[in-house]
């Protein structure tokens, strides 16, 4: 018989949180994915799959078997030089993987959506498409990279994340391999 305990862990509470919030972004509102133009091939100056221990500037915040998230040491987190709540970088068996940007209010988010559209792609606007809602989501996908954008207008929260194509799946395996 299973404890309780094991039933309510951390991990298999952010799996279950990760795959309603999938379903409900999924359901809810337009979602849009745009060819990417200029792929980054990683985040700023680090290149996807490196190692992130022996950055002196990144600070370890949370770490399990599989994964590593890190923060800037020292820093107001910011992206595209918006103030947002935080970044956070993973990895992912020591590989350097995915970005993590949170954000509040709605005039970040335009800030952030015309960042993405400038830098990586313009959204199509169609006739009669409905550009805003209680939940947005945009993609764009690159050779190497993959981002998306989604924001929650009811809750004003957003999140921009930046992952490697080829290593971010690894995280939802992993997750997979320390479940019951």
């Amino acid at each position: 018989m299973r404890n309780a305990c094991s039933r309510w862990s951390p991990l298999r509470i952010l799996q279950r949180l990760g795959c309603v919030c999938a379903l409900l972004l999924l359901t809810a509102g337009p979602s849009f994915a745009i060819t990417m133009a200029n792929d980054p091939h990683g985040y700023h100056d680090l290149s996807w799959g490196i190692p992130l221990t022996d950055i002196p500037d990144l600070m370890v915040t949370r770490e399990n078997t599989h994964t590593t998230d890190y923060e800037f040491r020292d820093r107001q987190p910011v992206y595209a030089d918006i103030p947002v709540e935080s970044v956070h970088l993973s990895t992912v068996d020591a590989q350097f993987a995915r970005v993590t940007i949170r954000y509040r209010g709605a005039q970040a988010h335009k800030q952030v959506l015309q960042y993405l559209e400038r830098t990586y792609g313009a959204i199509e606007r169609l006739p009669g498409q409905m550009m805003r809602g209680l939940n947005q989501q945009y993609t764009w996908r690159g050779t190497e990279t993959e981002i998306t954008l989604t924001y929650e207008a009811n809750r004003d929260l957003g999140f921009v994340f930046i992952e490697s194509r080829n290593l971010a799946p690894r995280f939802q395996d992993r997750m997979s391999d320390t479940a019951e």
